[in-house]
């Protein structure tokens, strides 16, 4: 059978000396009927490998309830067909700006920092979710007939902790499970990460964007009988809502790119593909040196400036990119094309029911508590919580706070929209007299992704006060956004936000789109049955992809959940994105 090896500072494969040329593109942010022609685009542009992450949150929402897994193992063995060889990291900490890092929130909010340590019960939920996973990819190794390469050891540790009990008991845990191809770190290239993130034994390599020569020495000087490999080579960057779009000139990234090679190193494009954070998959980030500042929630579209766009179609960068690849990786084969897409078109809205008036048909039993419950309290991962509290009375009017929002919500007395309250916004100064009724209407957007704020909790974290005074006696009902059931829906659009408002598209056959919403507020798109993912005014993303495996020839439905401001009662399908 075929082995990587490591010999004189340099990677064989099967004993010829060999460079890993490879591309981040993550199963889980394409839709599996667009796998093959990404991963020919991937060879197209000249490289010989694929890497993607396993998110554990995704394959296990609920303690040992597992789910998925089939598409990993899809994943790999069409990479195979396409003659590419493949890198897992399988976590369990994945960072890649998807919600929580990876982890799943009912293991943050059972443990705490506890995570990503060598705690013995999160080491156990740890081995339970290996054993799921890791027998998928053992199979599918080199050593025995496959084609996965190396496998990481946890990810960017040097930026979080310094338990290398733990890094070690990980790699120990990968072994074995079977694991015999190389196992791997990646961290960023300063002398802090490469201390921390590291594992005797275990191959080391190196994250970053810019000054390759710099971050060479500085794994030269840590490990100087590795290869030289960078396990993420930022050719873009990600967004945040609220913000400006980022962008890197092709042209720079390919002299970086050009500069990696030129040291004789291996390479991973990160991202060779972004995709798409479906559904409620995106992460969030925190501002500032020690990563604890303003809360920055990560947009939708997961393009990243790669090389190849959310669509799977060529870019500048793709070009340059595939004139300094072909020099390392000759006579790549022809680019395919991308997936057509659809004609510019109107799509009316025709029909609505205001979110209030389904209640029993979206949202869970009701849970009432001294203390109002987080979403990981009431088993949600995501979506909305309606929390309901009495203000006491006949008292004059005293100081409304509400504080411990996460992330936004919209505050009601007595039926009537007092205020929307924003996750590190200005609280507003309101007054309310008793006896009034209070419901909180709460959105959860991405838990943060990197850093110490790990882990973080969802939904109303404390009671509100009125002037002094904690409010007690809270009811709330979680209401899960991902699928959504059949609603009642009413002829017109005229339904009071927050509203359900549904139309049709008619198609005449299935092809890529980006469906725009001008004149909305913030809120949720479903395409037959299918949650897109967030949609906000705020930008910088103002269009949601719609990839064509979601759509079939004739009529498909189209949904949106409005919370804030409806628009005019139409949506546009358009042939190209506007990502701010």
């Amino acid at each position: 059978m075929r082995r990587l090896t490591v010999d004189g500072g340099a990677f064989r494969l099967d004993g010829e000396e060999f460079r890993v040329l490879s591309g981040a593109l993550h199963y889980f942010r394409v839709m599996p009927g667009q796998w093959q022609h990404r991963l020919r685009m991937l060879r197209a542009m000249g490289l010989n490998t694929v890497e993607t992450y396993v998110p554990w949150n995704l394959h296990e929402p609920r303690v040992g309830e597992f789910r998925g897994l089939d598409e990993l193992a899809a994943f790999l063995d069409a990479a195979a067909e396409e003659d590419l060889l493949a890198i897992v990291r399988p976590g369990p900490y994945i960072c890649a700006e998807w919600d929580n890092g990876g982890l799943p929130s009912w293991l943050t909010a059972e443990l705490g920092l506890r995570v990503r340590t060598r705690d013995a019960a999160y080491l156990s939920h740890v081995e339970r979710f290996f054993d799921e996973v890791i027998p998928l990819v053992v199979e599918r190794q080199v050593t025995r007939g496959g084609n996965v390469i190396m496998v990481q050891v946890e990810n960017e540790y040097g930026s979080y902790g310094s338990d290398a009990v733990y890094l070690r008991r990980l790699a120990d845990d990968l072994v074995a499970r079977g694991i015999d191809v190389p196992l791997f770190t990646s961290d960023g290239a300063d002398d802090f990460y490469l201390t921390g993130g590291t594992v005797p034994g275990v191959l080391a390599t190196v994250n970053f964007g810019s000054d390759p020569e710099a971050a060479f020495a500085a794994l030269r000087e840590h490990r100087p009988g590795d290869p030289l490999m960078c396990m993420e080579f930022w050719c873009g960057w990600f967004d945040h809502w609220g913000h400006e779009h980022v962008t890197r000139d092709a042209a720079d990234a390919a002299d970086c790119l050009e500069r990696i090679l030129a040291a004789g190193a291996s390479v991973n494009l990160y991202m060779a593909h972004g995709g798409t954070s479906f559904g409620t998959g995106a992460g969030a980030n925190r501002e500032g040196e020690l990563a604890r500042g303003e809360y920055r929630a990560t947009v939708t579209s997961y393009d990243y400036g790669a090389p190849i766009d959310e669509r799977g179609a060529p870019t500048e960068k793709f070009w340059r990119f595939r004139e300094i690849l072909s020099r390392y990786n000759p006579s790549p084969p022809e680019v395919p094309e991308p997936p057509p897409a659809l004609p510019p078109s109107v799509l009316p809205l025709e029909e609505s029911v205001p979110l209030f008036d389904v209640l029993d048909d979206v949202a869970g039993p009701a849970v009432t508590s001294a203390l109002p419950p987080s979403f990981e309290d009431l088993g949600l991962v995501h979506g909305l919580v309606l929390y309901q509290v009495e203000v006491p009375g006949p008292r004059r009017p005293y100081r409304l706070r509400v504080g411990g929002v996460h992330d936004r919500a919209h505050l009601y007395v007595d039926g009537e929209l007092a205020a929307v309250l924003e996750r590190d916004g200005e609280e507003p100064l309101l007054e309310v007299p008793g006896p009034a009724t209070l419901e909180l209407l709460v959105e959860s957007m991405g838990r943060t992704n990197y850093g110490p704020a790990l882990g973080e909790r969802k939904g109303l974290l404390e009671p509100p006060l009125h002037d002094r005074q904690y409010l007690h006696g809270v009811t709330a009902r979680p209401i899960p956004l991902q699928e959504l059931p059949a609603l009642p829906y009413e002829a017109g659009v005229g339904a009071r936000v927050p509203a359900f408002f549904r139309g049709t598209l008619d198609v005449t056959g299935p092809a890529d789109g980006f469906l725009a919403l001008p004149g909305w507020g913030k809120g949720y798109v479903w395409v037959n049955g299918f949650l897109l993912g967030r949609y906000w005014d705020r930008g910088p993303q103002r269009t949601l992809y719609v990839p064509w495996p979601l759509l079939r020839a004739g009529a498909n439905e189209v949904v949106i959940l409005e919370l804030d401001r409806a628009g005019s009662p139409e949506l546009q399908l358009r042939p190209q994105p506007d990502p701010g």
